[in-house]
């Protein structure tokens, strides 16, 4: 089993493979997402981690970037290599974000809002 050294790591994709998100190409999107990864050589600096049911369904294909927390919805694999590409530059892919920590950024309009927890 590999150990990534993880002491570069500038930024964590956390790609949801849960039922929802695979029936939107949730397994495309996560090679896509790997793939441009490689290609721009920004192995040491991002990782991805393939994660079970986010619980935003409606949303599917979800992908988070951590450290900010941004979630992303409708990710298709062209849209995952153009996530890529923005966080390698410390940017965001604005368009498709529905939420974020620092909650500065979500353009109006969109909402995280969802059911409630018990």
């Amino acid at each position: 089993m590999t150990t990534w050294n993880l002491q570069q790591t500038q930024c964590h994709l956390l790609i949801c493979n849960g039922e929802s998100c695979m029936r939107r190409l949730g397994d495309e999107v996560t090679q896509a997402i790997r793939d441009e990864i490689k290609k721009l050589g920004v192995d040491a600096t991002m990782h991805t981690t393939r994660t079970r049911c986010n619980g935003r369904c409606a949303d599917a294909c979800v992908v988070i970037a951590y450290p900010e927390g941004i979630w992303y919805k409708d990710i298709s694999p062209e849209e995952g290599g153009a996530l890529v590409r923005k966080h390698s530059k410390g940017e965001r892919l604005e368009e498709k974000a529905v939420y974020a920590f620092d909650r500065q950024f979500v353009p109006t309009g969109r909402s995280a809002i969802g059911i409630e927890k018990e």
